[in-house]
This record gives C-alpha cells, sequence and structure tokens, in this order.
C-alpha cells in the first residue's frame, strides 16, 4: 500500500483503533486524519470538534508497512524510534500536546494531521461509557400511563352476528374509546381469528395501535432517554407496576463533532452533509442503549410502546434531523417549542412498529426540554420555598423559583468541567481524578481505582478550592511566589514547578493543575454565578433567601458541596441546603412515561417559566469581571 490510490487521486489509510480490527480506508488527499476516520464511523477522542484546541485527539502515524498486525496493535517499528521519518509534518500545535521524543515517535493531534498520502494510523482507545449520573431526584406521582392493555375474550362471529372485527373488538372495551389505527386495522382479522377471539388491545392515549395474540396484558414498557450532549441515559420501565427494569448510559456518538452545541451547530454550518452524520449518530446512540436495556431486562423490544425523551433543543433538532443553525445566531429561534406526535421510529429507534414517542418540551433555545424535565421531577412549580437549580455543564442552565414564579436562564460556561481547555483534563472515565484532598499530602479519588490519567471536572474544582484553601492560590486565581509558599504550606510548596514556562502544581506523576487551567475554572463560575445573580435580583430576592439549591445532570452529581461554595460558585448556604439532585432530566422523562397529568404538567411550564436573555443584559458584563476573583 504505497502513493495515491492509482486513477482516483485518493489516499489510503489503515487505522488501527484499539480493540477493534484494522480498517483500510481512502480519502481525498489533503483532508484530516480526524475528519477521515470520523467520516468512516472511527471515533477518536476530541472536544472542540477537530479545531485543535482541545488538543484530545492523539493519534500516532507512520508510513505504510512500518509494521503492526491485523488485531489492531500498535504497528511494531523495526527502527526502534516508533515512526523517526514521520510522513505527516510537526503542526505548530503538536509541540503544546507532545514531548519531543513523542513527536519523533510520531504521535499528532488528528484534525491538524493531513492525509496526503498513505499512512498508518494508531488510535488510542475511546472512553464510550463515562461516569454518569443515571438516576435523580424525583417525586412520587400517580400511576396513569398513556399505553393501556386490555385481554378480552369476544364471541366469534356467526351468519347472525356479522359486527365487524375491529367493532367487535372495541365494543368489549368498557373503559376505554380509541379509535383504531391502519396497523391495528391490518393487524385485527388474521390475530383475532389466530387466536381463537382471545386477545389482547394495545392503546396509546387514544389510539388503538395492535391487536396481540392471546394475555399480553402484563408485558407493557417504555423507555425514558436523557438525550444529553456528552451523555445519554436510558432507563427501561415496566408501565404495569412503574418501577424501572433497566438502565444504561454511553458516551453521546455525535462527541467526535464537538463538546458543546455551539461546536456541532457549528459542524452543520460548515458542512450540510454533517447534519445526517449527526442524526445518524444521535440515532444509533440511543438504538444501541435501547437494545442494551431490553437485553437486560429480559424484554423484547416489541412490548415497548413508548418513548420518552428530554434533551437541549439542540440536541432534539439534530436527532430529529432539523437544520439547528437558528439556535446558533442571534436571535436563537427554535423551529418549535413543542413538538408534533411522532413514532420511536422518527428516533431510529427499533421498537413496536406503532410505538410513539413523547419529546418533552423547549421553552428557549438554551434552557430546553431536559430542563423543563428537570423542573418537574423537583417539583419546582408547587413548591412554596425559593430555590436555585443549577445544570452544570458547557451550557450551563439556571432556574430560579418557587409555585408563583419561575425564572430561567443559560450562562456559557465553557467546556471546563467536561475536562476541556485543560492541560491534563479528561472526562469522567477510568483513570479521571474526580476529588481532591489538600492534607500535608496529597489525597486523590481516582475512578476505577488506577492509575491516574487526568483532571476530570469535579476533580477540577476541587483542586482549585484545595489549593485555594491552603493558600497556594491567591483571591485572583494566581499561584503565590515561592517563598510565600514555603511559609503557608511547606509539605505541598515543592509540587509547584514550570512546565512550558507556566506555573503548575503537580497532582500526581504527569498530571497536573496549569495557572490557565485554573483561569478556564474562573471563567465558567464567573458566567454561572452571574446568571443566578441576575436571576436573582429579576426576581427581587436576596441571596440569603434561597431555601435550596439543586446541582442537576451527571457533573453536579459528583461536584462537592464544600467546593463549590468555596470558589463561588453556587451560593454561600449551609452545605446540607445543597443537594446533588442527579440525572433529573431521565427523571422528568420517566414521570411523561408514567403519567399523563405530568406529561401535561410538563407543556404547562412552557407558560410558567420565564426565560431571561443574558447576552442583551447592559450589566452583564461588569458583573461578570467582578465575579472572576475566587
Amino acid at each position: 500500500m504505497t502513493g495515491r490510490d492509482s486513477g482516483t487521486g485518493r489516499v489510503r489509510l489503515r487505522l488501527l483503533a484499539e480493540g477493534r480490527p484494522p480498517r483500510e480506508v481512502t480519502v481525498p488527499p489533503g483532508v484530516s486524519v480526524f475528519e477521515a476516520a470520523s467520516w468512516n464511523g472511527v471515533a477518536i477522542d476530541s472536544t472542540c470538534g477537530g479545531h485543535g484546541t482541545c488538543r484530545k485527539c492523539k493519534v500516532r502515524v507512520a508510513a505504510p508497512g512500518a509494521g503492526g498486525g491485523n488485531d489492531g496493535s500498535a504497528p511494531d517499528r523495526a527502527d526502534g524510534t516508533g515512526g523517526a521519518g514521520c510522513p505527516v509534518p510537526v503542526s505548530r500545535l503538536d509541540p503544546r500536546a507532545f514531548t519531543p521524543e513523542q513527536l519523533r515517535e510520531g504521535w499528532r493531534l488528528a484534525c491538524l494531521a493531513r492525509a496526503v498520502s498513505d499512512l498508518e494510523v494508531e488510535i488510542p482507545a475511546l472512553s464510550t461509557r463515562p461516569k454518569a449520573a443515571t438516576v435523580g431526584v424525583g417525586r412520587q406521582v400517580i400511576l396513569r400511563p398513556a399505553v393501556q392493555k386490555r385481554y378480552v375474550e369476544l364471541a366469534e362471529p356467526s351468519l347472525s352476528d356479522q359486527t365487524p372485527d375491529l367493532e367487535r373488538l372495541l365494543a368489549a372495551l368498557d373503559d376505554l374509546e380509541p379509535v383504531p389505527d391502519l396497523h391495528a386495522v391490518r393487524a385485527a382479522g388474521k390475530t383475532m381469528r389466530a387466536a381463537d377471539f382471545k386477545v389482547t388491545a394495545v392503546v396509546v392515549d387514544d389510539v388503538l395501535i395492535d391487536v396481540e395474540p392471546g394475555d399480553t396484558s402484563g408485558s407493557r414498557y417504555g423507555v425514558a432517554f436523557d438525550l444529553g450532549t456528552t451523555t445519554v441515559v436510558a432507563t427501561l420501565l415496566d408501565l404495569s407496576s412503574g418501577t424501572p427494569v433497566a438502565v444504561r448510559s454511553m458516551l453521546n456518538l455525535q462527541q467526535p463533532y464537538g463538546a458543546d452545541v455551539i461546536s456541532r451547530i457549528s459542524a452543520t454550518m460548515l458542512d450540510p452533509s454533517a447534519l445526517d452524520r449527526l442524526r445518524d449518530a444521535a440515532r444509533e446512540t440511543l438504538d444501541q442503549l435501547a437494545r442494551e436495556v431490553c437485553k437486560e431486562g429480559d424484554v423484547s423490544p416489541g412490548h415497548v410502546y413508548e418513548v420518552a425523551l428530554a434533551g437541549n433543543a439542540t440536541m432534539v433538532h439534530l436527532v430529529l434531523g432539523v437544520d439547528p443553525e437558528p439556535l446558533g445566531v442571534a436571535p436563537f429561534v427554535m423551529a418549535t417549542r413543542a413538538l408534533p406526535a411522532l413514532l420511536a421510529s422518527d428516533l431510529g429507534l427499533r421498537f413496536h412498529p406503532r410505538a410513539r414517542a413523547v419529546v418533552l418540551p423547549a421553552p428557549g433555545a438554551y434552557v430546553g426540554g431536559d430542563i423543563v424535565a428537570g423542573v418537574l421531577a423537583s417539583g419546582m412549580d408547587r413548591d412554596r420555598r425559593l430555590r436555585l437549580f443549577i445544570d452544570v455543564g458547557t451550557n450551563c442552565e439556571i432556574v430560579l423559583g418557587d409555585a408563583d414564579r419561575l425564572l430561567a436562564t443559560a450562562a456559557p460556561a465553557g467546556p471546563a468541567f467536561e475536562g476541556a481547555q485543560i492541560r491534563c483534563g479528561m472526562r469522567a472515565s477510568a483513570g479521571a481524578i474526580e476529588t481532591v484532598r489538600l492534607t500535608p499530602s496529597v489525597e486523590l479519588g481516582v475512578i476505577g481505582d488506577v492509575a491516574p490519567a487526568g483532571l476530570c471536572g469535579s476533580g477540577l474544582v476541587d483542586a482549585v478550592a484545595e489549593l485555594l484553601r491552603v493558600g497556594l492560590l491567591d483571591r485572583s486565581g494566581r499561584f503565590v511566589p515561592d517563598e510565600e509558599a514555603v511559609r503557608l504550606a511547606p509539605e505541598l510548596a515543592g509540587r509547584l514547578a514550570a512546565v512550558g514556562g507556566e506555573r503548575v502544581f503537580t497532582l500526581a506523576g504527569d498530571v497536573f493543575l496549569s495557572q490557565r487551567d485554573v483561569r478556564e475554572l474562573q471563567f465558567a463560575k464567573a458566567a454561572i454565578a452571574t446568571g443566578w445573580r441576575l436571576l436573582l435580583a429579576e426576581h427581587g430576592a436576596a441571596e440569603d433567601e434561597i431555601q435550596q439549591v439543586l446541582l442537576a445532570g451527571s457533573f453536579g452529581s459528583y461536584l462537592s458541596p464544600a467546593s463549590a461554595v468555596r470558589i463561588g460558585l453556587v451560593p454561600r448556604l449551609a452545605l446540607p441546603r445543597i443537594v446533588s439532585a442527579g440525572n433529573v432530566a431521565g427523571e422528568g422523562a420517566k414521570l411523561a412515561l408514567l403519567s399523563v397529568q405530568e406529561r401535561a404538567g410538563a407543556l404547562a411550564l412552557l407558560e410558567e417559566i420565564h426565560y431571561v436573555e443574558l447576552s442583551d443584559r447592559p450589566d452583564f458584563n461588569d458583573r461578570f469581571v467582578d465575579l472572576l476573583a475566587f
């Protein structure tokens, strides 16, 4: 395999993804390795969408024939250098991501490595199962799902009783008056006769969607999805009892297009075909989780009759193939707040052919159905207490209010909480430092109880909070001079060093917190704090009037309340009043499946939640600058 593909002007790449069989693809010359892999369904870690800023898309490239077998293992390079004479030149950003030795070994950032000749590309394993909250704060509700089943034993037709099949069935449903759809019309006659007229009617809302042979009334299921930008969670529910049967989570397969919604919107604006790829990636994620929960729960997919999906407006637009560009440019307009009736197949799901899909409504472009689901699950709209709801993430959604008034906004926190733009940052997967305590030594909590490989969002907040507590960071966010560090924390002062001319604090091995990382966190926390303070001003309330803070989402679930208070991310309340709410978006989706009344409540929240736009507030920038300090 040498040179360009004869007669086509294309180059060949042999993709050696860890844990997968080798894959050979051809691409136009000049495309990036990142694009070539993404086009062919091979995911490379990235949080910036291939713009060279996150420095996560690390690959090792070599000329063809440099070694490697057919098992997906790394090439065995005979020269001992692992790629000396690498055919891909070093870009201006590569030296910031790799040591000189790694550059000589052929390591490059995939988004900046151009395929101008045939290559072998070694791709490190991508963690597709980051640590995620799968349950959250919820409420007890009266079980009244839209999916109903009725078993009936019917009299057979005769010359003296020529009642049509469906009329015969509908007359036997004493408490329901459904309208049959075409699928039920097609199924009824054959099924009734094959089952000796002992059948089960399947009704969703007011529609008869199927007629099943025998008594299947005990088998009715639904799946609730939390379609997050980073992580997607699926919960299989038994709609007869309201109990969860199985739950699974995984990384959203859209991740190669960026860690945040703006990156993914930008991808569709730069390349119209990206919309189809993003849609397919989201559907593949949902479908994979659907198959997993059904397998785990030993439930036939044909007995899943309804799904509910909570997601932000961009994720909903993308999974349905709706152009998201208007969401990304002022004045930030959605296609619709509430979607029409959908089938599960419209989301790419392979359940019962007439299974329905309920997508929770979104009040605004950046306060989506996931936030409506969270408000619904936490009962903010029916509580007399003043409560603050914060879904911490790249785009941080904030709701403040009580039973009388609900205000919401979105703050552009940036990707620091996802580990992006952090020198040693990573997602919350095996090897990520998630807790940090500074005593006379450094005590680390590492996901998976393995050697530390990087720093995830909760670990970042802990590290900064602890450095503030012991005095190695001052209020402005600067590392103190060495002499002062020795005086304040002599046991820890030796961990202050310089990497590439930048001051850092070493946490473990080659994992460190840099001065630039602290600045990234300052920007993120200032944006969030500005958001909830402006909502307080709009509400006419003081900080000490807040009775409870709910930290929502996977990141909020693992964030230390004490650390969040210390850096100024949340109001300074008694710690028991700061609650990790977990996956409340998923809980709200469950409520929509379990109760038609709660589903109606979600629609009512569209009118009850008042959105406050921060971008046109003249006082936003001044408040933001004031809140940068710790």
